[in-house]
């Protein structure tokens, strides 16, 4: 399903968030809608999301839904020239699941470079050939970047998203687009609550706090490096995790 193209308010800035269904991608889009964007939603579970964009709809707020696979390239290019403009991109959309560094098969591990690098890079270079001087553009990697045990492939892809930040900061820098990312800790989502129940209870009591982040709390950061205010800042990864990132056992 594409969003239908309706002209922003005069001088309404846009935003773009991928993986808006569910999760800290849904609580994103919802507080850039509250700070004044008008929003366009981006899933390829075209089901999920219209059921969580006509909600935010239903409450006033300006959000669009757009079902799309953020690997296809020219559906990403279909929803962005849909809208007259584009101001921020934020790249949430991402895949995690468990398994062993010596049960890990190439297959497993294209998929998750797939989705977590190459579902950044994407949108991101779209957003950024049609941004104006100021645009922002803010990825979502992870605490999981700095290392843990029994998911190398994602590992290795959020390691890869804080590179692919740097390097995207330098390159646009002379054309005044921002570009930083936000590194969650263990947070409280669909993905992480697919795991066992178990599980999950054990990994929240390594948590400093004995629980985990809420998607809204993760939302916060995205909203700051979103906001034209900080446009002086870029380059940089923010670990919101409660400090967990400073030290301790990692999962």
């Amino acid at each position: 399903m594409m969003p239908t193209s309706i002209p922003a308010a005069q001088g309404k800035p846009v935003a773009f968030v991928t993986g808006a269904a569910q999760g800290i991608g849904l609580a994103t889009a919802e507080r850039l809608a509250h700070d004044g964007f008008r929003v366009v939603a981006m899933d390829r579970n075209g089901e999920r999301l219209n059921v969580a964009v006509d909600l935010l709809v239903a409450g006033g707020l300006d959000v669009l839904a757009a079902a799309v696979d953020i690997c296809d390239r020219a559906a990403v290019t279909a929803v962005l020239d849909a809208q007259p403009r584009v101001d921020v991109m934020v790249c949430a959309a991402g895949i995690y699941n468990d398994a062993r560094f010596l049960d890990l098969t190439e297959d497993a591990f294209r998929a998750m470079l797939e989705v977590n690098v190459i579902g950044t890079f994407i949108p991101a270079q779209e957003a950024a050939r049609r941004m104006q001087a100021g645009g922002r553009i803010v990825t979502i990697s992870s605490r999981g970047a700095l290392g843990g045990t029994r998911f190398a492939h994602y590992v290795a892809s959020k390691a890869a998203v804080i590179g692919l930040t740097r390097a995207m900061a330098m390159e646009l820098r002379e054309r005044q687009i921002a570009v930083n990312s936000v590194a969650p800790g263990f947070t409280d989502t669909p993905m992480t609550r697919s795991a066992p129940a178990e599980m999950f209870a054990a990994w929240e009591q390594l948590e400093p706090g004995g629980k985990a982040a809420t998607p809204d709390l993760i939302a916060n950061a995205i909203a700051f490096f979103a906001a034209p205010s900080t446009q002086f800042i870029t380059g940089q990864t923010l670990f919101v995790d409660g400090g967990k990132s400073l030290g301790g056992q990692g999962i």
